[in-house]
């Protein structure tokens, strides 16, 4: 008898220090997480239990306005198991030894992300009350905008059309980890004025913008520069007289970046201004000659960046194709495709100083006239079809490109004087009609230099475009002196002393 009742008072002790006791915490409750998909979405997870035992439970994605029932949920000791069907995704997780955090994975259309919870007291809907919202932090201010900004070819004045212009590039380079958008370009006196010579926003910037690599069909895609990415500025300044033009330049480049609120500017890209480009003498003879894709900010060689023995070079950034026009206007007679029956095939390229030989080019056979006929396969080599190129001295060199095959006068390391015949104007290499590629540049190479301005002594402007006819109306001819054609003139050289 003593024996029962000390078990009873001992079961009736353990029942009420049970009975006393806070039960343990399971997965019950509401959990609250941050999934990152590239922008953060908060997440409320509210999970209940019945009486015998099985849990029901949804995800409230509070930015998305958005509630996902989960159907099925699976608990193994500290294992979760969560299935959002309707939505396809799929939680994995662990609870912690005090079951205030859940930690795991969401997985969804093959893509596994990080996410975690936390216990919470509040109800979705208290947590989604705007007042109650997490207020995201004001984006810290960059140090600087983390840009390098550098001009590869410094710009040399030069007269052209009766005014002096600079012709050159800024390279901008995103050395950050987020977007810089450019919004605007200033280009400024060198002096302690820093009197602004030019500046540009919108279509007028992006129309000045090539991005390397990158097809960017729209302003906003131009001027948008992603992490480690790079955009170049072809800038042309006009001036009307060489006083005005200036002995220095600097740049005020201003930009968007990343989720920085306000714009960002920074004074960067100092050159000096070289005066005086080469003058040289007429490398043909006569007139009619169409200065076709001739010195301009938007012509065919102006944009002609090509990377070359690991460095990205605009050799023909003052190159000119002359054509020569007949009296209709045309370049050729008769049949097209016939090299023969253009007008200037077969005229002397001439030395445009005394000079030494130090590059020549021949055997490519030539092309038949067309948009895509080429007799050979276009490589470094056969680019510019048979060519010569010219030590003028002082580290300008000539480049005469597209000669019929056979027509070289000169080889390697000949001296040669001024107006003296080199070969004759062709239709070979990456060309499609006759014509005579000319430029001058900074080495002895067709394509790793850099294009340099140059100046004749003197020519007439006769007119201008494709389709001028001799005695055109409204095409007064006017005489140059010191300066180089711009694109489409048609021009006259004076005649050989």
């Amino acid at each position: 008898m003593h024996k029962k009742i000390a078990l009873l008072l001992v079961l009736l002790s353990l029942s009420i220090r049970l009975l006393g006791q806070t039960p343990a915490k399971g997965l019950e409750g509401v959990w609250q997480g941050t999934l990152d998909v590239g922008e953060k979405l908060r997440l409320v997870l509210t999970v209940s239990k019945s009486a015998d035992g099985s849990f029901s439970g949804k995800v409230d994605s509070l930015d998305q306005g958005a509630s996902i029932p989960i159907e099925v949920i699976a608990v193994n000791g500290d294992s979760v198991r969560l299935e959002l069907k309707t939505v396809g995704g799929v939680f994995e997780g662990k609870l912690s030894a005090d079951r205030s955090e859940l930690t795991g994975t969401f997985s969804q259309g093959g893509g596994v992300l990080p996410l975690s919870f936390k216990r919470s007291e509040a109800t979705a809907q208290e947590q989604a009350k705007p007042e109650q919202a997490t207020k995201p932090a004001t984006p810290q201010r960059p140090i600087d905008v983390p840009v390098d900004v550098t001009i590869p070819a410094p710009p040399i004045a030069f007269k052209g059309g009766a005014k002096t212009h600079l012709c050159y590039e800024l390279h901008i380079t995103n050395f950050g980890r987020s977007d810089c958008v450019l919004t605007r370009a200033e280009v400024m006196r060198g002096d302690s004025e820093k009197k602004t010579l030019a500046a540009y926003n919108g279509d007028e910037l992006g129309s000045r913008v090539v991005r390397p690599g990158v097809t960017a069909a729209t302003t906003e895609e131009k001027l948008k520069l992603g992490a480690g990415l790079r955009l170049v500025i072809h800038l042309w300044l006009t001036f009307d007289t060489a006083a005005e033009a200036p002995a220095s330049i600097q740049h005020r480049l201003s930009f968007k970046v990343g989720d920085y609120p306000e714009e960002l500017s920074v004074d960067c890209a100092r050159a000096t201004v070289a005066k005086g480009p080469v003058i040289i003498s007429p490398p043909l003879r006569g007139g009619e000659w169409l200065a076709a894709n001739g010195p301009s900010n938007t012509s065919g060689h102006r944009r002609a960046m090509i990377p070359i023995g690991g460095g990205a070079h605009i050799a023909q950034r003052l190159a000119i194709d002359f054509v020569q026009l007949r009296n209709d206007g045309r370049t050729f007679a008769g049949d097209q495709k016939d090299n023969k029956n253009y007008r200037c095939y077969g005229t002397d390229a001439l030395a445009v100083a005394d000079a030494v030989v130090v590059a020549v080019k021949d055997g490519i056979p030539e092309n038949v006239p067309g948009a895509n006929s080429r007799a050979v396969p276009i490589t470094l080599e056969t680019v510019g079809g048979n060519h010569v190129i010219l030590d003028l001295g002082n580290g300008h060199f000539a480049f005469y490109a597209h000669l019929q095959p056979g027509s070289l006068r000169v080889k390697l390391g000949d001296k040669v004087r001024r107006g003296q015949v080199l070969g004759l104007v062709g239709n070979s290499g990456n060309s499609t009609e006759p014509h005579l590629h000319f430029h001058i540049s900074d080495a002895n190479s067709p394509l790793s230099s850099e294009g340099l301005p140059y100046a004749f002594p003197a020519f007439e402007v006769q007119g201008k475009g494709w389709g001028w006819k001799p005695g055109a109306a409204n095409s007064p001819i006017t005489k140059r002196e010191m300066e180089m054609p711009l694109e489409l003139e048609v021009i006259q050289f004076p005649p050989e002393r």
